[in-house]
């Protein structure tokens, strides 16, 4: 199999050496090699390969254009104020993102003292935003720079770090237990959020000069991607919070949910209609941490663009379009839980990895046990046939496409799977076959259970858009905030519900 993917490889880098700037990629294409401008692999990639996504562009060669997109629905902004009732959970940042306002007219219109507490019920006052000029229409990245998808495959990024000797080589943080190094963190953050490895890095260096300074400045070392909260100090929260982010706005981009970016200085700009997903993904970003002026040099040509060209080369040289191929349809997957075992339907859409993320995931546990984080003898079984290419820490994934790569085609994540009795990497499953016992381990969770989301070339799908999360014909169908929904299967519905409750009870 190995061998056969090589010569796969091969043929296809030979493909792309000849076609645009942006190519079209086919679900059962092979995954592409890709190599670190500067790798100590650059001369081999360049025999085997011939690729120019393996070095950056020649000297005076000419600069191919982004390819355009057509106007993006956005959202109209409102004129008048309105009122908001705060929720369980809510912070004013989530408030100010809904509501398109910045934080500081929020809160001056309700005199809010301090920002970071609210009471839930609390009544708020939501003027109306105060526009500027549309904000910049210059392409960043590609979709597939943003997403962990088939350009990042083999992405050496433990390789490239070296090579460029900064701090990361040498940082060491202990996360979960376990000491790990800095490109360890960020293989990490890329595996777990499904964030490009090359946009992490490319962030990060921005921000803090680690990649390729071996001593940076004394300040960025407590937060290295600029988000000065307590709570998220070190490479690896930092680093989790810009993935979430930079999720967040890509994903919203997608569903057409967000019409203007607000930021730190109560700005709001309203988004340029032509942007694509992965530029939306870092605006975004940085209008959470900078005020209009700087922000507006950030993603520009001279900002992040020009710190990733550096690193790697032109941006639209890696692009895949479009990731999601047209008339894209779920292959067939069946109840994750073995035949005769009664489960519940505890979780409908929310996030895949983090609350950035697509509403990926569903969540199921077994039906009638004791609640809370306890053990459990259930059974998670494959929701399909394909081979096991990660598990740890909690995570199990499945390629279904049989290639060996979780960043092309298919895969199923199946999260919380207890160590005990886990699948091996490298197993294949066939569908109904033991995957593992459902937990807490991995992540964050209050009960024990298993959490379900779909990816293709990386990207988190929707449980409930226009590609439908169907489980045995019962399709998945939101109720307009996470974690709520149903499944529904003719005039039958299963309802979410957090506990165990007649109507979320399924029988196989």
């Amino acid at each position: 199999m190995r061998k056969q993917l090589q010569f796969t490889l091969i043929i296809l880098s030979f493909f792309l050496f000849a076609s645009a700037c942006t190519r079209t990629w086919e679900a059962d294409d092979a995954s592409p090699w890709v190599v670190a401008p500067g790798s100590s692999k650059q001369e081999t990639a360049a025999v085997e390969v011939g690729s120019p996504l393996t070095t950056a562009r020649p000297p005076g060669s000419a600069v191919l254009t982004p390819t355009p997109d057509a106007p993006h629905p956005v959202p109209g902004l409102r004129s008048d104020a309105d009122q908001y009732a705060v929720q369980p959970g809510d912070t004013l940042g989530q408030i100010s993102d809904q509501f398109g306002v910045g934080i500081p007219a929020i809160a001056e219109a309700n005199n809010i003292a301090d920002i970071n507490v609210l009471e839930v019920g609390q009544a708020l006052v939501i003027p109306a935003p105060e526009t500027i000029a549309t904000g910049p229409a210059f392409k960043i990245i590609p979709d597939s720079e943003l997403v962990a998808g088939p350009m990042s495959a083999y992405f050496d990024v433990p390789d490239f770090v070296y090579q460029k000797n900064g701090y990361l080589v040498r940082h060491e943080e202990e996360v979960d237990g376990v000491m790990l190094n800095g490109f360890q963190i960020v293989q990490r953050i890329s595996q777990d959020y499904s964030v490009n490895p090359r946009i992490l890095l490319a962030v990060l260096e921005y921000q803090s000069n680690w990649v390729t300074n071996p001593n940076p400045q004394t300040y960025t070392l407590t937060y290295p991607l600029g988000w000065e909260d307590t709570n998220r100090q070190g490479l690896y929260k930092q680093l989790a919070w810009a993935a979430n982010e930079l999720n967040r706005g890509y994903y919203l981009w997608r569903a057409n949910a967000i019409a203007s970016w607000s930021l730190p200085d109560g700005a709001v700009i309203p988004v340029d209609p032509t942007i694509n997903a992965g530029t939306a993904a870092v605006q975004y970003f940085f209008s959470k941490l900078y005020a209009q002026e700087i922000w507006e040099r950030n993603v520009h040509s001279d900002g992040i663009f020009k710190t990733f060209q550096n690193l790697f080369g032109y941006p639209f040289d890696y692009a895949i379009e479009p990731l999601l191929t047209p008339g894209l349809v779920q292959p067939s997957l069946a109840w994750p839980f073995e035949t005769g075992v009664d489960w519940a339907f505890t979780g409908g859409p929310h996030g895949g990895w983090g609350d950035g993320s697509a509403w990926a995931a569903l969540d199921f546990a077994p039906y009638g046990e004791a609640l809370g984080c306890t053990t459990s003898d259930a059974w998670v079984t494959a929701m399909s046939s394909g081979m096991i290419v990660r598990a740890e820490n909690g995570a199990v994934v499945q390629d279904l496409d049989g290639d060996g790569a979780e960043q092309t085609g298919w895969t199923i994540l199946y999260m919380h799977i207890e160590t005990r009795d886990r699948v091996a990497v490298g197993t294949t499953l066939q569908t109904g076959e033991r995957v593992g016992h459902p937990s807490c381990e991995g992540g964050i969770s209050t009960g024990t259970h298993v959490h379900i989301a779909r990816r293709y070339n990386g990207e988190w799908i929707p449980a409930d858009q226009n590609i439908s999360f169907n489980i045995d014909g019962w399709i998945s169908q939101g109720a307009g905030d996470s974690y709520n929904g149903l499944l529904v299967k003719g005039n039958q519905s299963i309802v979410a519900e957090n506990g165990f409750i007649p109507e979320n009870l399924i029988r196989r």
